[in-house]
């Protein structure tokens, strides 16, 4: 260290002289003092005041030049010399450098300018402002043809300085996405995909710009899924395939993307995955086969990517899809499932996949769950039957099935996105499915959890769905039997908060389901309608003008068919309501103005 301590005050004497080979020495010695100990010989340098020194050294037609950023470059490995390196002005110089010719020149420049950048800001603030990104982006163009081992580890640096550069900062990101990086790394991943380090530069970097939205129109302009599927099949270690798969996710959220992937043949890789790692319990493997397969119900989720995959339920990958619901791992009944509730987005593949006994599997898959089961294999299969559900046509066929017994012993569920779902498929499965309405609307334990289940403050979704299940079994199923177990069961407060959603859709489904109510059974519902404050409620519905004009209208149904019960009639007397219907006369709507009408003339004639 004395040693070095000569060296850096003879630095001094000979970067003033200019002598070159002295000063070659001095670099020499000091380039060995950072290879013996890094930290201690930078604190050195920085104490002496040095660095300084070395913005003047920096010039393109010195032969010490290479040496002083390479000695820079070794310096900013410790972060306590990344401010001090910015500091002493040596930014510029070095952006400066990356326009020379000389090829190791071009190499320490941009391991200096890499390492003053990683993790940053006032490196990367300063790179940025002395525009060294675009330099080093012209420079990845021009060079990206050239196949040479020293070209490739120029361009490997570069490439890792522009990840440094702009690592988790989105609007450096942004800057290189709109000076045009993305096709350029793609390029050189297509020409290098022999040269390891340079290909897991290119996979780094696409995964860090994969993430910024902005990013994903300009990889699907270019051949990248084609690329990355090409370079997946020759992986055969798990880290590496692991890396691919770190860009295939945030990239296969674009649906444009997804189905280049389909159509570069990716599917066909993932299966094989599952097909290798399925029976192993190595940790690799198992974490391998779950990233497949999520990534294959990812790919499912695009509608082009989803039907060519289905093709016409005749499909190998849509067949070897099904095979996995009765597997024994649940990674692969939890992707089957969802790959089914992905395939179930339109009628047709519905009609299809009911009409081939999906609905059976994915029943005795859950039964296989009922006792201590797997949450999100629960949530899966409920997910998958609900969107089955949906064309009127499966509706009875699935009923007849038993779907409403499978789903019932799942009542005592805990998990709010099992209850969830479950409500959702039996509400989708009794859409204008009177029997089966009013035999579910009958069965008081289900009607028991469900008013349980409006109460569900912190779970917005099970609340919701609780409520217009509850309107959904009285209008599906028209029954004074359904209403009386509803009312017996402290629904109709429920039903009365319905109606003052901020989602017109359920307001109006608690206004319809509360009018058969006054319809059917105004007698025994009168209590529990007074104390839920229906009529004023109503009041307000009518005096609110942002009210959509099917609310109106349903209130004013509502209002005629409340007029039956004598306490209520009084408080719709004591409320004007005349005031607020006259003035509806008038609406724009020719429903709301007619019903208006009929409303105010049944008003008249009951005061």
């Amino acid at each position: 260290m004395d040693n070095l301590s000569d060296t850096l005050k003879k630095l001094k004497i000979t970067a003033a002289d200019r002598t070159e080979d002295s000063l070659e020495g001095c670099l020499d010695c000091l380039l060995q003092a950072l290879a013996q100990n890094n930290t201690e010989t930078s604190e050195k340098i920085q104490g002496s005041g040095i660095l300084q020194l070395f913005a003047s050294l920096l010039t393109p037609q010195s032969s010490c030049t290479a040496k002083v950023a390479n000695i820079i470059a070794e310096v900013a490995k410790n972060e306590f010399m990344r401010i001090p390196c910015v500091d002493a002005g040596l930014i510029s110089p070095l952006v400066q450098l990356l326009n020379s010719k000389d090829q190791e020149v071009l190499l320490q420049t941009g391991r200096a300018l890499g390492n003053i950048c990683y993790d940053s800001h006032e490196g990367r603030s300063a790179v940025d402002q002395a525009g060294g990104a675009q330099i080093v982006i012209d420079h990845l163009r021009s060079l990206c043809s050239i196949t040479d081992p020293a070209n490739e580890k120029l361009l490997t640096v570069f490439c890792g300085m522009l990840m440094n550069y702009s690592n988790e900062n989105d609007s450096l990101q942004a800057q290189l996405i709109n000076m045009g990086v993305i096709p350029t790394l793609v390029k050189l991943l297509g020409i290098h995909c022999q040269n390891g380090a340079l290909t897991e530069m290119c996979l780094v970097a696409f995964g860090n710009l994969a993430e910024l939205e902005s990013s994903k129109e300009q990889f699907a302009s270019t051949s990248i899924a084609e690329e990355l599927v090409k370079l997946f099949k020759k992986q055969i270690e798990h880290d590496k395939r692991e890396m691919i798969f770190e860009v295939l996710a945030p990239l296969a959220e674009n649906d444009a993307i997804k189905l280049q992937l389909v159509e570069a043949g990716l599917v066909e890789c993932l299966l094989e995955i599952v097909q290798q790692k399925v029976d192993s319990d190595k940790e690799d493997d198992v974490a391998e086969l779950k990233t497949g397969s999520d990534l294959m119900v990812l790919l499912l989720l695009g509608d082009e990517s989803m039907q060519k995959l289905f093709e016409g339920g005749k499909g190998s990958v849509f067949q070897r899809v099904l095979s996995w619901i009765p597997s024994n791992n649940h990674q692969l009944q939890l992707a089957g499932a969802l790959a089914i509730a992905n395939f179930a987005r339109n009628d047709g593949n519905c009609i299809h996949m009911v009409d081939n006994g999906i609905v059976e599997k994915l029943m005795d898959l859950l039964d296989r769950h009922v006792e201590d089961g797997n949450v999100t294999v629960q949530h899966a299969a409920l997910s998958a039957l609900r969107n089955l559900a949906i064309p009127v046509i499966n509706k009875a066929k699935m009923l007849t099935a038993g779907v409403t017994e499978a789903v019932l012993k799942f009542l005592k569920s805990e998990m709010p996105p099992v209850q969830f779902k479950l409500l959702g498929t039996l509400r989708m499965l009794i859409d204008a499915q009177a029997e089966a309405a009013e035999q579910l609307g009958k069965n008081v334990k289900l009607v028991k959890r469900l008013v349980e289940w409006c109460e569900a403050k912190d779970h917005a979704g099970v609340m919701g769905e609780s409520n217009r299940l509850l309107s959904a079994l009285i209008r599906h199923s028209k029954s004074k039997d359904v209403i009386k177990t509803i009312i017996q069961s402290g629904g109709i407060k429920h039903l009365v908060t319905m109606a003052t959603s901020e989602h017109v859709i359920m307001q109006n489904e608690a206004l319809v389901a509360l009018a058969l109510i006054a319809a059917l059974e105004l007698g025994t519902a009168e209590k529990d309608l007074e104390s839920a404050k229906l009529v004023q409620i109503l009041h307000r519905l009518l005096a609110d003008e942002r009210s959509a004009p099917e609310i109106k209208y349903n209130s004013m149904v509502l209002i005629c068919a409340l007029m039956g019960s004598e306490s209520l009639h009084k408080e719709v007397q004591d409320l004007a309501f005349l005031d607020v219907v006259s003035k509806l006369r008038s609406h724009e709507n020719k429903s709301v103005s007619q019903q208006a009408s009929l409303t105010e003339q049944r008003l008249t004639v009951e005061s």
